[in-house]
């Protein structure tokens, strides 16, 4: 998933600087993702005017643009309108116009110019990839291959190999540049001899010329390999591995058995163990590296429960706390390579658990995982994650829901849980009675509160269906006793608040609620994709309602919180900053700082059997943990400030870190002395 977001933010942060092209031209693109193409690019060019269609639809969601752009005799773009939607339904309409040495344009946090001396390429909020293609284009051509970027920052382009493909078109050359300064990590593209677009790829999605379809499997295993190395580069500069025991002084210790703080002490770390935990008078032996923690708080290393964990993502989850990850679906062989780099020391990333995705084949079908067509072929799905040693099972949307009693029983035969989306034509309560262990997703549980039958969650309408429950009574027969099956079931839950904080109180031109701690520090392109709605509140009443649908769905969290269902924190939205935000979240649904600690470490260890060696800071468990200045029991936006993340014997600085990635750090580094002795 994580690589369809990847691709479907394309849609929402495209660079454009248009060189003029030849009249009566068509370039047609396709979209391809999970091996199944999901969409189309057309740009149509004639005279000085280029018109685009674009249009991705994956699990039900996508974006679909309107594009037209004018050129001036320099090539450089004079008038360009943007209309359509957003992954989620949001209205789009954004315009740039440029003469007399002056710079506009209106999108969605408002009007914005600035005068043009020199040319500057423009990051709009939203549009097709067709743009970075262009983009790229005008980079060749700058010194450098550098540019200032409208409304700021600097766009850059750094040249890779040069390899043939083959398609309908005949063999044509390609050369890979990467393009950076826009997001978190690079956007691959692959030109043709004359620098026009031929592809845009990522390990798990490509947009590629029409014809050259069947390149798309060899381009993202390049792609995979290309970012790989990326990362291998940056574990070399970041990861330090100290050939000695390691003393971390002055330091107090978040204890989940008190949920408080400890009195200072010193923790020692020899290669991938807690050696010792020791007061503060204890002396240091010879040989040893000393870290001042400056009598800030060590945490152990976090659970981010709702992962679809990929590669450019595994380094950044990792330096924010998140120590392990449960993945809840990816492509299986991605997946695996990815462990492995990560278990081997290849690139940092977390611990990862895995969840066997099953879906249902439709044509809403979301293309992770096995796609089944019978009770047979979903069995045998169950049996070969069973095999393969994955802890659960996640179900999804478009399962005939009359299979799943029997895959939940193999699952459980083979010692696997079963979690998962409410199918769709089901509820929650005929989940339960199947035998979930786990509920996925808020919306996927109130859902059945509150739709008739035969309405189709496959679309969607699982996400606008929210606005309907404001007039939902919690009170009522049937919300209590569907509470009263998890509470009796002993069922845990999986609610995801944060991605319902964004659907629905993300407004166009507003920094959202959840990032307004960390969105100052992003690159350009991130921050003004980040500042639109995601689903379209025009009609009368739908803001009001969107809004009040999330104070709703905190207090089902609350209640379910109350009654003693076992409630897990995940995000679905990548983790990292916005796991931070997950976890802030459930102060507003009941929880204290230091039980929302505890349930985010020694809590989550326990539910996935790992505590024994994980979840808490104690002498021979893994050195698994951060180091903030603050008391994350008081406050608990202490833990966005993070100085240091050990895991596997490797000690990582975020301030050092978050340069590679285009973000501002927010501290800095501990103190670190040589061996003494």
């Amino acid at each position: 998933m994580a690589g369809m977001l990847k691709l479907l933010a394309l849609a929402a942060t495209v660079l454009t600087a248009i060189p003029a092209v030849a009249s009566a031209e068509t370039a047609s693109f396709t979209a391809v993702f999970g091996g199944k193409n999901v969409g189309h690019l057309i740009a149509q060019t004639n005279g000085d005017t280029t018109t685009i269609d674009f249009d991705i639809k994956n699990n039900g969601r996508g974006p679909t643009d309107a594009e037209v752009i004018k050129s001036n005799a320099d090539g450089l773009p004079v008038d360009w309108k943007i209309t359509g939607a957003t992954t989620f339904g949001s209205k789009v309409r954004e315009e740039f116009h440029q003469a007399g040495g002056k710079a506009e344009w209106t999108d969605s946090t408002g009007k914005g110019q600035a005068n043009v001396a020199k040319p500057g390429l423009y990051v709009a909020q939203a549009g097709s990839p067709w743009g970075d293609g262009l983009a790229a284009k005008a980079l060749l051509k700058a010194p450098s291959m550098t540019m200032a970027a409208l409304p700021g920052g600097t766009l850059h382009l750094e040249k890779g190999e040069t390899l043939t493909v083959q398609g309908a078109g005949g063999p044509v050359q390609v050369t890979r540049y990467d393009l950076l300064g826009l997001d978190l990590t690079p956007t691959t593209l692959l030109l043709d001899p004359k620098g026009d677009l031929f592809a845009e790829v990522s390990s798990s999605s490509i947009i590629v010329r029409k014809g050259y379809e069947g390149e798309e499997v060899r381009l993202r295993k390049l792609a995979a390999g290309w970012s790989t190395a990326w990362l291998v580069d940056m574990e070399k500069q970041v990861a330090h591995r100290y050939a000695a025991p390691v003393r971390i002084t002055n330091v107090r210790l978040f204890d989940p058995a008190t949920s408080a703080l400890t009195a200072p002490v010193s923790v020692i770390v020899r290669g991938k163990e807690i050696a010792a935990v020791e007061s503060l008078d204890s002396p240091a032996t010879p040989g040893e590296v000393t870290i001042d923690g400056a009598g800030g708080t060590l945490v152990a290393g976090m659970y981010e429960m709702h992962a679809h964990l990929s590669q450019d993502g595994a380094l950044l989850n990792l330096i924010a706390g998140i120590t392990s990850v449960r993945d809840m679906g990816n492509d299986n062989a991605v997946l695996d390579r990815l462990v492995n780099r990560i278990d081997t020391g290849e690139i940092g990333g977390p611990h990862v658990i895995r969840s066997g995705f099953i879906e249902g084949k439709s044509p809403f079908s979301a293309n992770n995982g096995i796609l089944v067509d019978s009770q047979e072929t979903a069995i045998d799905a169950v049996r070969w994650y069973g095999a393969r040693g994955y802890w659960q099972i996640k179900i999804y949307n478009s399962m005939n829901p009359a299979w799943v009693p029997a895959m939940v029983k193999e699952a459980h035969a083979l010692g696997m849980r079963v979690a998962g989306h409410v199918p769709a034509f089901a509820t929650a309560d005929d989940m339960i009675t199947a035998g979930y262990d786990e509920m996925t997703h808020i919306n996927q549980f109130m859902l059945g509160w509150v739709m008739t039958p035969g309405e189709d969650t496959r679309t969607l309408f699982r996400l606008t269906a929210l606005k309907r429950l404001p007039a939902l009574d919690l009170q009522s027969p049937k919300v209590q006793h569907t509470i009263q099956m998890m509470v009796d079931g002993h069922k845990a839950i999986d609610p995801t608040l944060g991605i319902h904080e964004q659907l629905t109180q993300n407004r166009d031109g507003q920094v959202p609620p959840g990032a307004v701690d960390y969105l100052d520090h992003m690159p350009i392109g991130y921050r003004r994709g980040a500042m639109k709605a995601w689903v379209d509140t025009s009609a009368p009443g739908d803001d009001k309602a969107y809004r009040e649908a999330f104070e709703q769905i905190l207090k089902t969290t609350k209640m379910l919180h109350d009654r003693g269902v076992f409630i897990v924190f995940g995000t679905d939205t990548g983790g990292s900053f916005t796991y931070h935000r997950e976890l802030e979240l459930y102060q507003r649904a009941g929880f204290t700082p230091a039980e929302i600690l505890k349930r985010a470490t020694y809590d989550s260890a326990k539910y996935t059997s790992q505590d024994q060696r994980m979840g808490s800071i104690e002498k021979g468990k893994l050195a698994d943990f951060f180091l903030i200045p603050g008391d994350p029991t008081k406050d608990l936006k202490a833990i966005k400030t993070i100085r240091m993340v050990v895991k596997d014997g490797a000690f990582y600085y975020p301030s050092e870190v978050y340069p590679h990635f285009g973000i501002q750090p927010f501290t800095t580094a501990p103190a670190v002395s040589a061996p003494k002795g």
